[in-house]
Formats: C-alpha cells, structure tokens, sequence
C-alpha cells in the first residue's frame, strides 16, 4: 500500500488596526519568528473556528473573521532540522476585539503591532514566506466571502 502525500493544513488572521498589523514573536526551532496568528487546523473544527481560536492562544485577542484574503500553498524545510513539510494555509481578515488578561501560548514571546514597513524590513526573520505575501494580498484588497468555505457537520463531530 502506497501512502498518500498530505499537507498540513494551517489558517491565519490578517488584522490591521491604525496602519499596523497585529504580529506574533515565537520561538521556533530555528530561533525567535515573526509571524500572524497562526496554527494547525485541529480536529472536529472548521477553518473559520481554527482562526478564532488560534488568534485568541497567540494574542490573547477575540477575532471575528470578516472575509478569506487567499489560499498558499508552501514548502518550507527547516534550517536547524532539514525536515520538509508543506503547508496550505488559509488566511483571513477581520475585526480585532477585546484583547484578555491570559498568558500566550506556549512559544509565543509576545505580540507586537508592526507597521507594513517593520514587517518588511524584517523578512528574514519571518516564519515563512507567506507572512508578507498574505499581507501584499490584503493590502491589494484581495477578499473573498467566508460563505465560499463550506464544512459539513461529519467534521463538526455532529451525527448526520
């Protein structure tokens, strides 16, 4: 039996408030990342739900997805580890809410609202090279309504 080539399946939230974006340091294998918001799709959840709960681990903030900025697909291989992994990330806008009194998850140092300049002049520093590229998209205004990502119940959990 053959096995099936899969990628990893990550969502992250494009948030800007007053010319800034919200921005994550984190600890990674290969030193401290700049990032968005951003983690695995986990079981029995839709993407819409992974944003949510990925943005309030990381920053500690509510988000209310507004609209999908794009679908990536990347390869990375690590530096430090020379693992390969591809990641279909999809990225999302929306509002920023009330901001919690809770710690971060585990590796995230802290949040930080960068300017699109900052985050630019910081690009070798970046998780990935989808950071800037979903930024680049969303500036250009590049939307697509949440009401194109459909999950069925079976996913959900929910007996059909």
């Amino acid at each position: 039996m053959s096995s099936i080539w899969k990628p990893s399946v990550t969502v992250a939230a494009i948030i800007e408030r007053d010319q800034r974006f919200l921005m994550i340091e984190e600890e990674t294998p290969d030193g401290i990342r700049i990032n968005q918001a951003a983690g695995h799709l986990d079981p029995q959840e839709s993407l819409i739900q992974a944003v949510v709960r990925e943005t309030l681990e990381e920053t500690a903030h509510d988000f209310t997805p507004t609209a999908l900025v794009g679908t990536y697909l990347s390869t990375f291989i690590s530096p430090a580890t020379a693992e390969e992994v591809t990641y279909l990330r999809f990225a999302f806008t929306g509002e920023v809410g009330q901001q919690y009194d809770q710690p971060l998850d585990d590796g995230i140092v802290r949040t930080l609202w960068m300017s699109y300049q900052e985050i630019v002049d910081c690009k070798h520093i970046h998780r990935s090279p989808l950071v800037l590229q979903c930024i680049n998209d969303y500036l250009q205004g590049q939307r697509a309504p949440l009401s194109l990502l459909f999950t069925h119940p079976s996913v959900l959990g929910s007996q059909l």
